[in-house]
């Protein structure tokens, strides 16, 4: 079968659906012209998932049906993409349905790799192993917090990119405040383990999580990268990333985020850098090869950090870009690298991260942002949802 659509959009994620409707909201000639292809059944508002883990919020807040997040004037296909042939205009779905397109939006998130850590697909959900980076384990987290009596609890960052680089110590600083809430800080170590040589890519925040660290007793190793669990013997192997040194540590609670990358149906197409990331023009998100072609959100090789932020400002310049290489115009829209992280530094606590491409903050508003603040939890917690479903999803912002 083989099917034409102007527009076809490659991932019902954030990016897919807020350029959808943003799109439809500046050319209503695409109504009925554009296909939105994914093969999930649910949309998550995955930035909600640190506050289930750590206890605050339920997984169900979190998820809505793709059904309902879809805009009207869109077409989704449910099906999965098996290849890319930007040549031909053209990609076929895993019902071998050929879908010809004018334009393609490339926006399909990435890959977590769990097969990337020996031990973790058997032990993850089980002997003290978790991680918020899956509905699936995300309700884990809160059982091993909740249920924490003594020990060591080890948290750990990939040798990767992943989404939202803030969101492995998040955790951490919320598990470390209920143990000291429940009187049982004292008999837990907390533990950070991270292949980079600082707790944040930007120095005006890290400077702040490191004194946080220090202030509150929490152990943070640097250039170690988890490589191996032993869920029978709660044993977990770290790599040094610079001599190759191993050690390995006992734990109670083990709190991974997992290995990250692009995925494999993009990096073995054209539209793939070196890496197997969008090769994407990084200020107006054009494909670097395929005029016709534009990519946002994680999948894109855009450098900076894979938030639901970045892309609340990446989607209207692909919007806008796309907009006039479809009038034949020179392309004047540019994206700077903005990106956000609210980095939950505790229950009612909250540093609201704002940086650039050049990892320069880019803050909105008018105080020092990297104070822990309980006004900018409230804001995490209960008003950026509601800007989600109801604004960014709806094209609005």
């Amino acid at each position: 079968m083989i099917k034409h659509y102007q527009v076809a959009i490659v991932g019902g994620g954030t990016a897919g659906i807020t350029v959808a409707s943003r799109l439809l909201k500046q050319n209503q000639h695409l109504k009925g012209n554009i296909a939105i292809i994914d093969p999930a059944k649910n949309h998550y508002y995955q930035p909600l998932w640190t506050l289930v883990g750590g206890g605050v919020s339920k997984l169900k807040n979190s998820r809505k049906s793709m059904k309902h997040v879809i805009p009207k004037g869109t077409q989704w296909i449910n099906q999965a993409v098996l290849s890319f042939k930007p040549e031909s205009n053209n990609i076929t779905l895993g019902d071998n349905t050929t879908i010809n397109y004018d334009y393609l939006i490339v926006a399909p998130g990435l890959q977590i790799n769990w097969s990337s850590i020996k031990g973790l697909q058997e032990n993850i959900g089980k002997n003290g192993v978790c991680s918020n980076y899956s509905p699936e384990y995300v309700t884990e987290t809160w059982r091993q917090i909740s249920n924490f009596k003594g020990g060591n609890a080890i948290f750990t960052h990939p040798n990767t990119p992943i989404k939202c680089g803030g969101a492995p110590m998040k955790i951490m600083y919320l598990a470390e405040d209920y143990f000291r809430k429940h009187n049982i800080r004292s008999k837990a170590n907390v533990i950070y383990e991270t292949p980079k040589t600082a707790l944040f890519d930007v120095e005006k925040y890290s400077k702040e999580l490191e004194k946080i660290a220090e202030e509150r007793d929490i152990i943070v190793n640097y250039n170690y990268n988890l490589i191996e669990i032993d869920g029978e013997k709660k044993m977990a192997k770290f790599e040094h990333i610079k001599n190759g040194d191993v050690k390995t540590l006992d734990y109670e609670m083990l709190h991974v985020t997992p290995p990250m990358g692009p995925l494999d149906v993009i990096k073995k197409s054209a539209l793939a850098d070196n890496d197997g990331w969008v090769d994407v023009d990084p200020s107006t998100l054009q494909h670097r090869q395929y005029s016709n072609v534009f990519g946002l959100g994680d999948a894109s090789n855009a450098p900076t950090s894979k938030t639901g932020a970045a892309i609340r400002k990446q989607a209207p310049v692909v919007t806008l870009n796309l907009l006039q290489v479809m009038n034949n115009e020179m392309l004047t829209h540019h994206y700077n690298g903005y990106t956000s992280c609210p980095i939950v530094t505790g229950y009612n606590k909250l540093i609201l991260a704002e940086f650039d491409y050049n990892k320069k903050p880019q803050e909105t508003l008018p105080f020092n942002q990297a104070k822990e603040r309980r006004s900018m939890y409230i804001f995490k917690k209960d008003l950026l949802p509601r800007m989600y479903w109801y604004g960014m999803l709806k094209g609005f912002m």
